[in-house]
C-alpha cells in the first residue's frame, strides 16, 4: 500500500501528545471511540461504525458438500475487502499483507474459538451442510479496522437467518420465508476484539487508535474476548515486548 507519510513535525505532535496522555478527539487514553450499529432491511446485513471507521457486514448461505474430515459440520467463511473508497492507499485486487493479517484474525477470533455451533449446520451428514459466508466491507477507515470488522461480524451472525429445511428420505427441502420463519444460527459465545496500541517501545499504551495515531505506533496488541472473560485470540504485532 501506497500512503502520503506523515511530516516529521505531525509525527513529534503525535507523540509528544501521547507522553502526555492527550489525543487529538479529546479521548483518555482507556477511552474507546462510541459505537453505533444499525441494521438494513434483509437478515444478516449491518453496518457498524467504530467513530469514523465504517464496516458493513453481510452474512449469506448456501447448501454445500462438507468437507471430507468433517462430515457432520457446517462450514464458516470470512471475506474482509479493503477498497479504495474506504482509504486512497488501499490498491484494488492486491491481497496486501495488512489485508491477508486482518482475515487470518477474524478467522482465529471467530471461526477457531467455535462461538457459532457448526455441527448444527449439517442437514445430511457427509452429504448436505450449510456454508456460512461473512463479507465485511470497509466503507471508511480512520484507525482500527479489525475491532469494527469483529464487531460487524458477529453482529451480522447474530442477525442472519438462514431458510428452513427439512429431510425425508434422500429428500431435503429448502423453504422459502413465507412458508416457514427462517432459522437463527446457534451461537456459543460472542468474541470481541479489541486493540491496544503501543508508543516509545511500550512505555506508551492506547485502546483504540485511530488512523493517524497507528501511523506512529511501534506495535499493536490485539485481544478477543467473551462476556465469559475467556481469552478467544490474542496477537501482538510491532515491537518485541520484554
Amino acid at each position: 500500500m501506497k500512503e502520503t507519510p506523515l511530516s516529521n513535525c505531525e509525527r513529534r505532535f503525535l507523540l509528544r501528545a501521547i507522553e502526555e496522555k492527550k489525543r487529538l478527539d479529546g479521548r483518555q487514553t482507556y477511552d474507546y471511540r462510541n459505537i453505533r450499529i444499525s441494521f438494513g432491511t434483509d437478515y444478516g446485513c449491518c453496518i457498524v461504525e467504530l467513530g469514523k471507521t465504517r464496516v458493513l457486514g453481510q452474512v449469506s448461505c448456501e447448501l454445500v458438500s462438507p468437507k471430507l474430515n468433517r462430515a457432520t459440520e457446517g462450514i464458516l467463511f470470512f471475506n474482509l475487502e479493503l477498497s479504495q473508497m474506504a482509504a486512497p492507499a488501499f490498491e484494488p485486487g492486491r491481497q496486501s499483507d495488512l489485508l491477508v493479517k486482518l482475515n487470518r484474525l477474524l478467522e482465529r477470533c471467530l471461526r477457531n474459538s467455535k462461538c457459532i455451533d457448526t455441527e448444527s449446520l449439517c442437514v445430511v451428514a457427509g452429504e448436505k451442510v450449510w456454508q456460512i459466508r461473512v463479507d465485511l466491507h470497509l466503507l471508511n477507515h480512520d484507525g482500527n479496522i479489525i475491532d469494527a470488522a469483529s464487531i460487524a461480524a458477529i453482529v451480522a451472525l447474530c442477525h442472519f437467518r438462514r431458510p428452513d429445511v427439512s429431510v425425508q428420505g434422500e429428500e431435503v427441502t429448502l423453504y422459502t420465508p413465507e412458508e416457514r420463519d427462517p432459522v437463527p444460527l446457534s451461537i456459543h459465545h460472542m468474541p470481541i476484539c479489541v486493540s491496544f496500541a503501543f508508543f516509545q517501545q511500550g512505555t506508551y499504551l492506547l485502546v483504540d487508535p485511530n488512523e493517524r495515531e497507528e501511523r506512529v505506533m511501534d506495535g499493536l496488541l490485539v485481544i478477543a474476548m467473551n462476556k465469559h472473560r475467556e481469552i478467544c485470540t490474542i496477537q501482538s504485532s510491532g515491537f518485541q515486548m520484554q
